[in-house]
């Protein structure tokens, strides 16, 4: 009854996702949160900590109509410490029958807390390797939906969906975010008339052995067990190529028969976007092996090694999965606080394929979809706090770990501009303590200060470790002369944040069709700034462009000139000293006297004070020429 269920809610999962577009990340985040929320409440084991996985082999045999699996893992690893017995992460409903160390048997137990624990019958020292190999069968585990077999137009399939901790369900492992294994082959063996796929490359053709074929897939690059996959139905394949000579690989699709013609010109778009993505950061991480698609019954997308796993084909699902292999695939969230340097970069990522395939205004429409989304409530930071880490729809929270974090990142390339933003991020992608391992926020940051060449702690703190974002309140007045004055002040939606430091984008408006961009580097509260303008500002717009998470923010243009009731004249009659205050921002340029008969008064040439004490009695006038225009002022000498 309860495999019943759980079928019948995948395929209301299906049919919903295919009603709506993938293309806001929303659905993206719910159906991933969907997938990891009954597994996030377990921790990394600490009894499988002293050792580090250099190689497995993985050996299934499955049949898409049988809930069931067989298999021998052959596992090779070096000890980080003197070890005489080694753990593995397997649920006890797959029972293990022998297990041995090089080819001798080893004793081994299998207890209440889903451990496989071995003891070896030779202990290795620090820094020595060992091949243990694990012999089981059973029906894994549902309960995590890591191993599903179902059917797609009646026809039965097979898949795996292991993220972050599904994988201990199928195979004997070590599921954690702190050791990738080096390189896995992955041999499967199924009823002859499917297909099966996994990670990497197949080194050779299928075996077939009666009635069942195997298949076997060799992966050279280091990977995490949640995403091992493998997936077995009658696939068609569709092959593509990606990358440009001399570094091309295959892209190969794995699509149900009857879908396949219909997601075709979808697929096409595979290619395009890789390309898109090599350009602006470097290589497809995997370029020696492959690319391509697995298609499987659940509603959303999820990014193993090399072939992501999809239901449907939309441009912002494959752009959104695909952005992964090297946000994610390559260089893996270190810890589930940082889940954001996974999801924030696969978000903003894919928005780019909309700045460079649809345009300008397509991008800006779909920063400010996002700026809606993340200002919808005034608190929540990127970074995942640990107070938060049980939380899986903190976790991942489309507004935050998403959005948030893809703004950001764009906030960031617009801090430091284009070239050096994208030159931080591929030393980020290529720093050999990072690629094919794992990384924190602290390392992203530390690459990008490198190439900005000063801090950005402020700005982390602020926009990442911190909450909230400003309300800005910006005032425009025309000086006159070529000259404008600009003043900003901000409020803050969360308390965490005394003051966001922030260049401030604005674009100004003349009445002959003129138009300037502005940027002002926003370092204080009400700070004023004087800019040329060569043209009378009629009107304003703040952050035209969406480079800024902010929210209800004001822009008021003055209409106060320099008048006489903005500058005062004051004449003291017990030293008959004449003064003249005038507004900031104001550069007197000359100042001339006349009398009520039009005779002109000489005076000296100081532009603020006048000693008018031999001056007759009577009415006078003073004519102020400054960078906004010229003024007169009258005062009376008793």
């Amino acid at each position: 009854m309860k495999k019943c269920f759980l079928l019948i809610v995948q395929i209301l999962m299906i049919s919903a996702y295919a009603q709506k577009s993938t293309n806001q990340t929303s659905d993206i985040a719910q159906l991933e949160q969907k997938m990891a929320t009954k597994k996030m409440n377990l921790t990394v084991n600490p009894n499988t900590q002293n050792y580090d996985l250099t190689y497995q082999k993985l050996q299934f045999t499955v049949d898409p109509t049988n809930y069931y699996i067989s298999g021998i893992v052959t596992s090779t690893f070096k000890a980080l410490s003197p070890i005489s017995t080694v753990t593995f992460d397997l649920t006890n409903q797959l029972t293990v029958s022998t297990v041995t160390q090089n080819g001798v048997s080893a004793p081994f137990t299998q207890n209440a807390n889903n451990e496989l624990v071995i003891t070896l019958p030779t202990a290795i020292n620090t820094g020595s390797s060992t091949t243990v190999e694990i012999r089981y069968a059973g029906t894994p585990a549902n309960g995590e939906q890591a191993f599903i077999t179902t059917t797609h137009d009646t026809t039965p399939i097979l898949y795996t969906l292991s993220e972050p901790y599904g994988a201990r369900d199928w195979w004997p492992c070590k599921q954690d975010l702190n050791d990738k294994i080096d390189a896995i082959d992955v041999y499967i063996t199924a009823p002859s008339q499917y297909v099966s796929v996994s990670n990497g490359v197949e080194p050779e053709a299928p075996i077939i052995n009666g009635t069942n074929k195997t298949t076997h897939f060799h992966h050279s690059y280091p990977i995490p067990a949640y995403l091992v996959a493998i997936a077995v139905t009658n696939y068609s394949v569709y092959n593509q190529t990606g990358g440009t000579v001399p570094n091309q690989y295959p892209i190969i699709n794995y699509i149900y028969p009857e879908t396949l013609e219909s997601v075709k010109t979808q697929l096409d778009q595979t290619p395009l976007i890789l390309n898109l993505y090599e350009s602006l950061f470097e290589i497809y991480p995997f370029h020696a092996e492959k690319y391509g698609h697995a298609q499987f019954q659940w509603g959303g997308g999820m990014e193993h090694t090399t072939v992501s796993f999809m239901y449907s084909f939309e441009r912002d699902l494959i752009a959104h999965e695909m952005a992964h292999q090297w946000f994610g695939d390559k260089i893996t969230c270190g810890t589930w606080n940082d889940i954001w340097l996974n999801e924030g970069f696969a978000t903003y990522v894919a928005a780019l394929v909309i700045e460079n395939f649809d345009g300008q205004n397509s991008f800006i429409s779909e920063k400010n979809k996002m700026i809606s989304n993340i200002t919808s409530k005034p608190n929540g930071a990127v970074f995942v706090t640990d107070a938060e880490l049980s939380d899986t729809d903190r976790i991942f929270s489309s507004r935050l770990t998403y959005n948030k974090g893809a703004m950001v990142l764009n906030m960031l390339r617009f801090k430091l501009g284009d070239a050096l933003f994208f030159e931080g991020v591929k030393n980020y992608l290529k720093d050999l303590n990072l690629a094919y391992k794992y990384a924190k926020t602290a390392d992203l940051k530390s690459h990008l200060e490198a190439v900005y060449g000063s801090s950005l702690t402020e700005f982390f703190n602020d926009w990442i470790y911190n909450q909230g974002y400003p309300t800005y309140t910006i005032t425009a007045q025309n000086l006159g002369g070529g000259q404008a004055k600009f003043t900003i002040s901000q409020t803050q939606s969360d308390p965490s944040v005394s003051f966001f430091e922030m260049p401030v984008p604005i674009r100004v408006f003349g009445t002959g069709g003129q138009q300037l961009d502005l940027v002002l580097n926003n370092s204080v509260n009400d700070e004023s700034f004087t800019e040329s303008v060569p043209f009378t500002i009629t009107s304003i717009t703040f952050d035209p462009e969406k480079n800024i998470i902010s929210k209800s923010n004001t822009v008021t243009l003055s209409r106060k000139k320099f008048e006489l009731t903005s500058a005062q004249l004051f004449l003291n009659p017990t030293n008959n000293v004449l003064s003249l205050d005038i507004p900031s921002g104001i550069t007197i340029e000359k100042v001339q006297f006349h009398n009520i008969t039009g005779q002109k008064i000489s005076a000296t040439n100081a532009l603020t004070t006048w000693d008018i004490s031999s001056w007759a009695s009577g009415i006078y006038f003073m004519t102020v020429k400054t960078n906004a225009g010229s003024q007169q002022l009258k005062f009376v000498k008793q």
